[in-house]
């Protein structure tokens, strides 16, 4: 083999090294993408996760938005949203949001549910108080009092006593994704210490019902301030009697009379 001929393999080989490694510099250089620093990782329900239900890792995936678009109480990782408990219907493809996880710090989930200065009160219902069985949790209703007349007439009023109330749960069930009715014994409403007064006092006069809402239908009746009753008036004070000890000169008095030009005074009694 002669010289020359080594020296066109050798620049074969030097040739074919160098167009190797550009042709590796080339690819890593496009396959080494990174991140758009626009994007954000958010996390996002891969199915529908219905009210009261516990979020696990299926629940949930992984996706890249713009930053603009993604709340400030989303989460970035799916480790973030698993173990809470939803507080509202969250559809396929809607971002999972602080304001709507609750945190499950153990017993039953419908503790988690029930925010921080309210309370749960559960009411005995049958399937025709129950909304014929179309009452879910999520639901919001108004409850209505029935009272009989202390009389012997068997007149009774009814009156709306709480407004806009929360639907935890039905019988022992807090999540459910059913909408087909279903009869029930039992509701368990959300509501202020002060409302749970109002209802066990209402519920021991009389019957109660649930009216279901308009799930936009979030406005309350305003509070008519009550009229506050008129003071009294003061009992007339008696005017003293001036009597006139006997022997005493009556008390005469002066009126002056005029006739055209002329003025005379006369005393009257």
């Amino acid at each position: 083999m002669t010289s020359r001929t080594l020296t066109l393999i050798g620049l074969s080989l030097l040739l074919g090294l160098g167009a190797a490694w550009l042709a590796n510099s080339w690819l890593s250089s496009r396959l080494d993408v990174k991140p758009d620093d626009n994007l954000q990782s958010v996390v996002v329900a891969s199915l529908e996760i219905p009210f009261g239900q516990m979020v696990e890792a299926r629940h949930v995936t992984l996706v890249r938005l713009p930053k603009g678009t993604v709340p400030e109480d989303s989460f970035d990782a799916i480790e973030k949203v698993v173990g809470k408990i939803a507080t509202f219907d969250m559809l396929r493809g809607d971002i999972l949001r602080g304001a709507r996880l609750a945190e499950h710090l153990g017993g039953s989930t419908l503790a988690s549910l029930i925010e921080k200065d309210k309370r749960a009160i559960t009411v005995r219902v049958d399937d025709v108080v129950g909304v014929g069985g179309f009452l879910l949790p999520g639901n919001r209703v108004d409850v209505l009092a029935t009272k009989r007349s202390n009389g012997g007439s068997n007149e009774a009023k009814a009156e709306t006593i709480l407004e806009d109330l929360r639907v935890l749960a039905v019988d022992q069930t807090a999540s459910t994704d059913k909408t087909q009715p279903v009869v029930v014994r039992a509701v368990t409403l959300e509501m202020t210490p002060a409302e749970a007064e109002t209802l066990v006092k209402a519920k021991t006069e009389g019957s109660l019902q649930l009216a279901l809402r308009n799930p936009l239908d979030n406005e309350k009746k305003p509070e008519v301030p009550p009229v506050a009753a008129a003071a009294p008036l003061p009992p007339p004070v008696p005017r003293p009697v001036m009597r006139r000890s006997a022997g005493s000169a009556p008390n005469w008095g002066a009126v002056t009379i005029i006739r055209g030009t002329a003025m005379e005074q006369a005393r009257v009694r």
